[in-house]
């Protein structure tokens, strides 16, 4: 689920406290309906693109960062301290970033998702467009 662009992705937090560039081409892009990313996105879907982790940068502001200390291998959140945007989730032992989409400067360079994940934790409101391949938790690798 490669996608071969290669465009340049700038965004920024809400109130513009914090800002960044990604480059390289999005492994995956998905939308998650796990119930951790309800928290974040405030009940819905929460739209990503896995990024190379070497391609992305902060050209603004340094991120505060949050990683539950009870789970083991847990994910490394990071948000503005200011208005508190979720931007991004460092994955440990990987050489990407997820990046939330709703933060890029143009949000239409996403396209698409490619699939839904963690459907186990889909929600009656969630919407999922037809046709879209839909996984329980993860797609194989």
């Amino acid at each position: 689920m490669t996608d071969d662009a290669q465009t340049p992705y700038t965004g920024r937090c809400y109130c513009g406290a914090l800002a960044y560039a990604a480059e390289g081409a999005p492994v995956f892009k998905a939308q998650c309906h796990c119930r951790e990313c309800q928290y974040f996105s405030g009940g819905g879907p929460n739209y990503f693109m896995m990024m190379p982790k070497d391609g992305f940068r902060w050209t603004k502001g340094s991120p505060q960062e949050f990683t539950r200390s009870d789970l083991e291998g847990a994910v490394t959140r990071c948000f503005c301290g200011q208005c508190g945007t979720h931007i991004l989730t460092k994955l440990p032992a990987r050489d990407h970033v997820v990046l939330k989409v709703g933060t890029l400067d143009e949000p239409s360079q996403f396209g698409a998702a490619k699939a839904a994940i963690y459907m186990v934790d889909q929600q009656p409101f969630h919407l999922v467009p037809d046709g879209l391949p839909a996984f329980e938790r993860l797609p194989p690798r």
